[in-house]
């Protein structure tokens, strides 16, 4: 089975609330937005003291809500830093549909986590039935990929006895090398020497 990846320790959680006018301000309207999108970054990067920043679905929502011309003034977010040093930003107030979505998709992750803990235990009380077939199940795969291989290596030395026959028959070609052509460069005049 494939390695279960540990997920990422929180180590600093922050909530802030950045202002935004005073930096989109500086660029023309219609790239208001995208300003700000910068400006939370670097607020951010600057005061968790980490490059790495994850802006969430919701933040970057309500910074595009009425366009590129006419982004939020400030945003209040929740800003956490895990072990690996990246930081995820979302707001701090979610909206009532996201907040439906993730208890939804906290339902589905436990039954898959009560899914996998069944199957884990089936598996215990089917193991010792399965090594019985699978030890004879073994030896038949192993005859079988043997017989498989021999098939490869017969392949192979008959290629390379039919790329022997046209070699010889073939007598090499090599076509001559042109030497490079000089570019042409459009020669101008000078402007006269002042005196």
């Amino acid at each position: 089975m494939a390695k279960k990846e540990e997920k990422p320790k929180t180590v600093l959680e922050r909530n802030y609330n950045v202002p935004l006018r005073r930096e989109f301000q500086k660029a023309p309207r219609w790239r208001r937005a995208k300003k700000a999108v910068t400006a939370l970054r670097e607020f951010v990067s600057k005061h968790m003291k980490s490059d790495n920043v994850l802006i969430g679905r919701y933040a970057n929502e309500l910074l595009w809500k009425d366009g590129i011309k006419n982004p939020p003034h400030h945003i209040e977010v929740n800003a956490v830093k895990d072990d690996k040093g990246t930081v995820k930003v979302e707001l701090v107030e979610l909206p009532g549909k996201a907040k439906r979505e993730m208890a939804k998709q906290q339902e589905v992750d436990k039954k898959k986590k009560a899914e996998e803990k069944k199957k884990e235990e089936e598996q215990k009380k089917a193991a010792p039935k399965a090594e019985e077939k699978k030890t004879e199940a073994g030896e038949a795969e192993k005859k079988i990929e043997e017989a498989k291989e021999d098939k490869a290596e017969k392949a192979k030395e008959i290629q390379k006895e039919e790329i022997k026959e046209l070699r010889k028959e073939q007598p090499k070609v090599h076509a001559p090398k042109q030497p490079p052509q000089p570019k042409n460069v459009e020669q101008r005049p000078t402007a006269p020497k002042s005196q």
